[in-house]
């Protein structure tokens, strides 16, 4: 069986619609868009429900990213590499994530676990590296949004190193820096101000 690759690219945008936290918060009784930071994210979930709940929300958000990139490319019809398949649905997880057909296209996560499931199919050394990265800030600071925007950043360093910079996952890695940023860009004017949350903190309602 084959598929053609705009198939696979509602495919994999279909899986990133899931919304796992928003299905957390449901079964729980709460609705995370109006508890916490609002955001249908792993670390909303953590800061609302607790962290058993909060790592299962994150594994499946990035298992969202990384299988589609893995299981798709093979089973497509095309004369793209595998590569650029795993790149394009990549891309549309990440963007089911941020924008569930499930929840009616209205505001999803952040897509951080999501691209780095993406990034662990597509470069998982480099995708390590940026990982260790946000557990040494976390660690450090308590801010997942901080560890989030830097580990973003260092990513395309590592994989101009690892693969070049005209390999195509260095330059999907350049445009996730900036969809980073963006979506967190309320979290970084709460770090200047010195408002935002630290990780471990429950949030009021």
């Amino acid at each position: 069986m084959t598929i053609h690759p705009a198939a696979g690219a509602l495919l994999a945008y279909v899986a990133g619609s899931i919304p796992a936290a928003y299905i957390a918060g449901r079964s729980r009784g709460v609705d995370l868009r109006r508890h916490g930071s609002g955001n249908l994210g792993a670390t909303n979930v953590v800061r609302t429900l607790g962290w058993k709940i909060g790592l299962v929300v994150f594994l499946f958000d990035a298992a969202k990213g990384a299988l589609p990139v893995l299981f798709l490319p093979p089973i497509t019809a095309s004369t793209l590499s595998p590569q650029s398949l795993g790149i394009l649905y990549g891309l549309a997880a990440i963007l089911g994530h941020a924008r569930p057909l499930f929840l009616g296209l209205r505001k999803g996560g952040k897509g951080v676990a999501t691209s780095a499931g993406v990034f662990a199919a597509l470069a998982p050394v480099a995708l390590l590296v940026a990982f260790s990265v946000f557990v040494v800030l976390l660690l450090a600071t308590g801010y997942v949004s901080l560890g989030s925007l830097v580990s973003a950043t260092v990513l395309p360093f590592v994989l101009a190193y690892t693969h070049g910079v005209r390999s195509p996952v260095f330059g999907v890695s350049v445009l996730l820096v900036a969809f980073v940023f963006w979506t967190h860009r309320a979290n970084i004017a709460r770090l200047r101000r010195g408002e935002e949350h630290r990780f471990g903190r429950k949030a009021a309602s």
